[in-house]
């Protein structure tokens, strides 16, 4: 007898990683749900509170030029008190940053998930860097203790026309090494988050691959830098892929 006919929940828990019908001992979950609930709860906790190692993803990065910043947060655990002070850079490091004039500039921040970022910032980049051909792009901007808001600051003083800024997702307790990227046109400080777009889930665990998330990105990043926006004004239109294709174009 198959599990689907022996256990009526079977079916829709295969549809989805959700905690549904785990059944019971006594008056708890049984233990293997519960070791199960304790390790995602651990691998959560890890991810937000563990250190990005810079060193690692800038050999990832080799071959593109890495510079790195930090923002106003001086600790981990200041920058999950103070949100504000990962939204801007720290005094002094602006001065880090070259007036270098670019079409795309790629940035990465740690967020809330060093892990995320440690294991899939590197793939995105190298899937996604081809698919700009033909546009100038700047150096990649590696950013400690950083929120999607730093890249305003940073885009600003470079001179980007676009950023891509990949950061580490919230961890929840399905996935914790979730990646996102938001889009950001004409960056500068102040810019509200309606006026970026966001690919988000990129992840091996059922979510984006690293070249489905890159030809969701390039797609994007050519719309907005044609249509000269980005945010709520830019509808996301890039076909779903199964495999490595090429970009889709943008219709004239």
């Amino acid at each position: 007898m198959s599990d689907f006919t022996s256990d009526p929940w079977a079916k829709l828990r295969a549809a989805t990683p959700a905690r549904i019908a785990l059944g019971r001992a006594g008056v708890a979950v049984p233990t293997q749900a519960s070791l199960a609930f304790q390790f995602a709860h651990a691998r959560a906790r890890d991810a937000v509170h563990s250190a990005l190692d810079v060193a690692a993803l800038s050999r990832q990065l080799q071959g593109h030029q890495v510079l790195h910043v930090q923002s106003g947060a001086p600790s981990r655990a200041i920058y999950l008190r103070r949100p504000d002070l990962g939204r801007r850079l720290a005094e002094g490091q602006a001065e880090k940053l070259p007036v270098a004039p670019c079409d795309v500039l790629i940035i990465v921040a740690d967020g809330l998930s060093a892990m995320a970022v440690q294991t899939h910032a590197s793939g995105v980049i190298h899937a996604l860097v081809p698919r700009l051909s033909g546009l100038r792009l700047g150096p990649v901007v590696i950013a400690q203790q950083a929120r999607v808001a730093i890249g305003d600051e940073i885009g600003a003083k470079i001179g980007a026309r676009l950023c891509v800024l990949l950061v580490g997702e919230r961890p929840g307790l399905t996935v914790a090494d979730s990646l996102g990227a938001y889009l950001t046109f004409a960056p500068e400080p102040g810019i509200r988050d309606s006026a970026r777009n966001c690919v988000s889930n990129i992840h091996d665990q059922g979510g984006l691959s690293h070249t489905q998330a890159a030809v969701k990105i390039a797609w994007l990043a050519q719309a907005a830098l044609k249509l000269g926006l980005t945010g709520t004004g830019l509808k996301e239109n890039a076909p779903q892929i199964e495999g490595p294709e090429q970009t889709p174009s943008i219709a004239p």
